[in-house]
């Protein structure tokens, strides 16, 4: 039918022209039916006349040639040249009809605003509320202002409104209001026809309610609205969509008992449906019958036919209905081509698509973004990457990109297994060409490849332009960075004192969720040799909140980091994780970590390291305990010191007592050396007699005197000898400070030995 807003003179006017195409396109919908366009895939019913699973609008753009004449289209150049603007465009000023519009996308749907449109528009004509409807942004918009305008006694609405309205909401799936108004139609003394039903039959389809389309096609015979060739095509589109091919043959029949004679376009319907459900005999039965009536198949047909059977890989019978094709002077298309090149590339047969390709091009059919998806993949499985790699150079000429971003990865891949990186690099400039932003999953290919073959520098400069364009953490993205491309160049970055932009790479990635230990390990390493202790046990602490375990070689770097950097309790810190994690440290790194510790001056914490390393049966670094032994013993920490010197005689780890009793007398410390010695005699230790003159001399020189007699009594008692001289000044200083009782049994008790050397006989394994 014509278009009605094109026939009314006052919309002719300049500033309307930018809306003459969305209005221009609101012919029937009916119309798109005859238009089965599928140029974008071979894999759907190919051009104008075929359907698909989601026909796209083919009626193309109309560029109508309207009677214009020249004042409409300028400015008045009677007026004023003072008052013009100076400087750019001139502005038309704003419709009506797009006024209200805006009003109702930007305000509540209320009273107050039904009253500013009424104080805008003086009188609601046919051409303002259809073009209203056609413009407004939402279905809910347009639905409420068609009922307010009827409703107010505003305007009546007609035929080509109600046909409006229908087509919105079938297309926003709101069907249950667009039923109800169809049914209304005659309320108001409108007459139903064909094309107002097709409307309704066509979106129920695409809603996928098949049912509903079925019972509407069948309520027009019974509501007298005539049934013609239109109704049950779009039927057949219908049902065949949802794979319904025996309900479809049924109604096919039924269409010819009532007189009905198929067209072109129905055959077309038909034969794609039972390709769509796997129906190869019934489609060429269907075919052969199209032929017995003298209906020609067009290239619409054949494309049909061509495409279903190299779904199912029957090429040989492709190749016949192309000849066939030919052979009747049907010229392909580029669909034609496109679908046999896919076809080909399907059974692996590259050459003869490539073949077909070159042929295309030399009868000037240019190829579109399906021919180079169909055939791009091929060469790349075959390994012919030279002729990939110039048919994307041709697509980027052409600024054609393909319908699907995954042909990239496989060009990028087959480019890297040929050896050739520069020309994988350059298919990343190629996506951003095409306006089509490359994916870390696209990076990591060629990084990956990268790392394998040694080309490092190469690889870093990717992960820079990873880093750049923030492409890890492109959540729209479907292809990641996988563990096989970034692992290689984190360890990489690390090795080489670049462990700053691995671990940049690495905590995007923590974002996306990866917790790769490999990753965490490289980069504490990394920090580690790069003289970070700092930086690398934050990622220790990451990774014990993560539960990510940590290898022994990063605690082990982590702890001789900070020990390099004069840190030992830092680096005691980490070696108390090293021991949790349950790794169990070399005696190397004990003896450095209690050395540092104890030139620190923090003996009492490498006193500790000693316990650990001692419960863990080590017996190393004899010197080394020994001057912590003594530290402790020097400082006051006798209890400490004699819990380790007891725990090392558990594990028959014994330190030497006479150099530590000779130590401590030299410093003086008496309080210490009284406690190691009764220590000593208490267990029966084997002690050399000088230590006990030693300690013996050293109570004396303080002044401890009965501190003095306590030890000799007590050496006397468990057998042991001393100097005599010692006891016998220690006799002559006891009385002459009134201890006359203790100098008496002292004196007894030496008398009772007389000179007699007795040594204990138990030794001390050391």
């Amino acid at each position: 039918m014509p278009l009605i807003s094109a026939s009314k003179s006052q919309i002719l006017k300049h500033s309307f022209f930018s809306n003459l195409s969305r209005i221009s396109n609101s012919h029937h919908a009916f119309k798109s039916l005859y238009f089965f366009t599928s140029s974008s895939s071979p894999d759907k019913p190919p051009n104008e006349q075929t359907p698909e699973p989601e026909p796209p609008n083919s009626s193309q753009e109309s560029n109508p040639e309207y009677p214009v004449s020249t004042h409409e289209l300028q400015p008045d150049t009677t007026q004023n040249r003072e008052s013009r603007i100076p400087r750019g465009k001139y502005r038309n000023p704003e419709k009506i009809e797009d006024i209200i519009v805006r009003m109702m996308a930007n305000r509540a749907w209320t009273t107050r605003l039904q009253h500013s449109i009424r104080n805008l528009v003086p009188v609601f004509d046919h051409n303002l509320v259809y073009n209203v409807l056609h413009g407004a942004r939402n279905p809910d918009h347009a639905l409420q202002f068609f009922r307010w305008v009827e409703r107010s006694g505003l305007f009546k609405h007609d035929r080509e409104t109600h046909y409006k309205i229908i087509d919105i909401l079938g297309k926003a799936s709101k069907l249950n209001h667009a039923r109800c108004i169809l049914l209304d139609m005659p309320k108001k003394g409108l007459k139903w026809d064909e094309d107002l039903f097709i409307v309704l039959i066509d979106s129920y389809g695409k809603s996928g309610i098949v049912q509903e389309s079925v019972k509407i096609f069948r309520s027009m015979e019974e509501l007298g609205v005539p049934r013609t060739i239109k109704s049950y095509d779009v039927l057949f589109k219908v049902i065949m969509r949802r794979g319904r091919y025996m309900m479809a043959k049924r109604y096919f029949n039924k269409m010819l008992t009532e007189g009905i004679n198929p067209s072109r376009h129905t055959y077309n319907l038909m034969i794609w449906g039972f390709f769509l459900s796997s129906r190869i005999e019934t489609a060429n039965r269907f075919f052969e019958d199209m032929k017995s009536r003298e209906i020609s198949p067009d290239v619409v047909t054949y494309n049909t036919m061509l495409n279903g059977f190299n779904r199912v890989k029957k090429i040989e019978e492709s190749e016949k209905l192309f000849l066939e094709m030919k052979g009747k002077n049907i010229e392909p298309t580029v669909i034609t081509y496109t679908t046999m090149i896919k076809g080909y590339v399907n059974v692996g047969r590259v050459d003869d698509g490539f073949r077909l390709f070159e042929e295309m091009r030399s009868f000037a059919i240019k190829p579109n973004d399906y021919t180079y998806s169909a055939l791009l993949p091929g060469l790349c499985d075959a390994n012919k990457m030279p002729d990939a790699h110039a048919i994307v150079k041709e697509m980027v000429h052409r600024h054609i990109a393909p319908k699907d971003n995954s042909i990239f990865l496989q060009l990028i891949s087959g480019q890297c297994k040929a050896g050739n990186f520069e020309a994988a690099a350059e298919v990343l400039k190629f996506m951003m060409r095409l306006n089509i932003t490359p994916e870390a999953g696209h990076y990591g290919i060629l990084i990956e490849n990268l790392c394998k073959n040694g080309v490092y520098d190469e690889a870093v400069k990717l992960v820079d332009q990873l880093s750049e364009n923030a492409a890890v953490l492109n959540t729209k993205g479907k292809l990641e960075l996988e563990s096989t491309a970034y692992n290689p160049m984190i360890k990489y970055l690390c090795n080489n004192g670049m462990t700053h932009k691995a671990e940049f790479l690495f905590r995007q990635l923590m974002k996306l969720g990866v917790l790769d230990p490999v990753g965490f390990n490289s980069l504490i390493q990394g920090h580690s040799k790069e003289g970070s202790p700092d930086l690398a046990f934050e990622i220790l602490k990451i990774m014990m909140r993560k539960n990510v375990p940590c290898e022994e070689a990063s605690y082990k770097m982590l702890i001789e980091s900070y020990l390099k950097k004069n840190e030992p309790a830092d680096a005691k810190t980490a070696f108390d994780c090293m021991i949790e994690s349950g790794h169990d440290p070399d005696p190397i790194l004990y003896g450095s970590v209690m050395g540092s510790l104890f030139e620190d001056g923090r003996v009492q914490t490498a006193s500790r390291v000693m316990k650990i390393m001692i419960e863990k049966g080590l017996k190393e670094h004899k010197d080394l305990v020994s001057k912590i032994l003594e530290a402790l013993l020097l400082r006051g920490h006798v209890e400490e010191a004699l819990g380790r010197i007891d725990l090392m005689m558990n594990a028959s780890f014994a330190p030497d007592f006479d150099n530590l009793l000779s130590v401590v007398c030299e410093k003086g410390k008496t309080i210490a050396a009284v406690k190691l010695l009764d220590y000593v005699l208490e267990r029966d230790y084997n002690v050399d007699f000088s230590s006990y003159d030693k300690v013996l001399d050293a109570l004396l020189a303080a002044g401890k005197t009965l501190n003095a007699y306590s030890i000799l009594c007590k050496i006397k008692e468990k057998g042991g000898v001393t100097d005599k001289n010692s006891g016998e000044e220690l006799i002559k200083i006891l009385n002459e400070q009134g201890n006359t009782k203790q100098a008496d049994i002292l004196s007894r008790m030496i008398k009772g030995t007389g000179g007699k050397k007795v040594k204990k006989q138990e030794s001390v394994t050391s």
